[in-house]
């Protein structure tokens, strides 16, 4: 017997070999948003730089620390925590102070990942759990937005970004005119005015930095597909659903309910269903499931829009359906070979 001392290596599945590792798979991701990052920074100049900056450090030093301090290998090289630091700065508004980017991306890493058993355990998007963080926490800061395409937006810094942390920002530059400083959604749902859905496909409209441009994201999500690193059914659920409640909706009352290509182009639908609902951790195994998984955000997003308090509703329906993944794997699960129907894996005779 060879006297050479031999380990085995004992990890959850699934154990099948393939050559897409954990760092290719997080590259492929970070090619797909560097033209959404880009976009971001063409519409809002050095706001965005400062955010997406700002998101990503904190994302990243954040997993750093942690590991360090629970006496663990530094897993910020992985690619993970780089991917939500990027995706956490798109979700969110170009006049927030950087303190509270900040706040939000340890957040993000430490309740979001961290608490989970990091990478592969997280049950909730880790971006859209510190943006809830913040939503609660800053409602005022996260509802305040910059004007897109400003003259100035490549040689002047927002006031707001450079606030001491706990003190009042300084809005002063945003436009006082409530319909040309909302976004879309807030726009339609508080005043009754409608955007042009060119606009809003090409992202000639503002919102937080990385929802604007539909055409742009759609693109990065067709190469995520065409890679095959998404599963292509869960924004297929989404758009779908979206499309058919939405059609319904403002069949019934056109003046009430906007239509089908106004909420898909809208808010941050793409950029959820592209990137955030499609995170391989939080969503089901299945494919069926992820169908079902991707139609119940759909359908959540337009209930929330329509009759909630705020005019978006995409993380909310995101974070809700996260929980409810693990239930749907359970109820679809595929029978086991040799089994009889009804019955479950634990229950096959022997």
């Amino acid at each position: 017997m060879d006297e050479q001392e031999r380990t085995l290596d004992i990890g959850s599945s699934p154990h099948l070999l393939s050559g897409a590792s954990v760092d290719a798979i997080m590259r492929q991701v970070i090619y797909a948003l560097l033209p959404v990052m880009a976009f971001a920074i063409y519409s809002y100049g050095l706001a965005a730089i400062a955010i997406l900056t700002t998101a990503i450090v904190s994302c990243v030093l954040t997993e750093h620390i942690l590991c360090r301090i629970n006496r663990l290998p530094s897993t910020a090289h992985d690619g993970s925590a780089l991917i939500t630091g990027i995706l956490y700065g798109l979700i969110l508004p170009p006049a927030l102070p950087l303190w509270m980017v900040a706040a939000g991306g340890v957040i993000c890493i430490a309740l979001g990942k961290f608490l989970f058993g990091g990478l592969g355990g997280n049950g909730f998007n880790p971006a859209l759990v510190g943006r809830a963080f913040l939503q609660a926490a800053f409602p005022a800061s996260m509802t305040t937005w910059l004007p897109a395409f400003s003259t100035q937006r490549f040689h002047e810094l927002p006031a707001s970004l450079l606030t001491a942390p706990f003190m009042t920002p300084n809005y002063a530059f945003i436009s006082t005119d409530s319909v040309s400083s909302a976004t879309p959604l807030s726009a339609f749902k508080f005043d009754g005015a409608l955007t042009d859905n060119l606009h809003l496909f090409l992202g000639l409209t503002q919102g937080s930095l990385g929802e604007t441009s539909s055409l742009v994201i759609i693109l990065c999500g067709i190469y995520l597909i065409v890679r095959r690193m998404m599963n292509w059914r869960i924004p297929a659920g989404i758009f779908l659903a979206v499309i058919l409640l939405s059609a319904l909706f403002h069949h019934l009352d056109a003046t009430h309910y906007a239509g089908p290509l106004f909420m898909l182009f809208s808010g941050g639908l793409m950029l959820g269903a592209m990137f955030m609902a499609t995170d391989p951790v939080a969503s089901p195994i299945t494919n069926s499931g992820c169908f079902i998984y991707g139609a119940l955000i759909g359908a959540l997003v337009v209930i929330i829009r329509n009759w909630g308090g705020l005019p978006e509703g995409v993380m909310y329906a995101i974070l809700f359906c996260n929980a409810l993944s693990p239930h749907i794997d359970r109820l679809l699960q595929p029978r086991v070979f040799g089994s009889r129907s009804g019955k479950s894996r634990h229950e096959v005779e022997p």
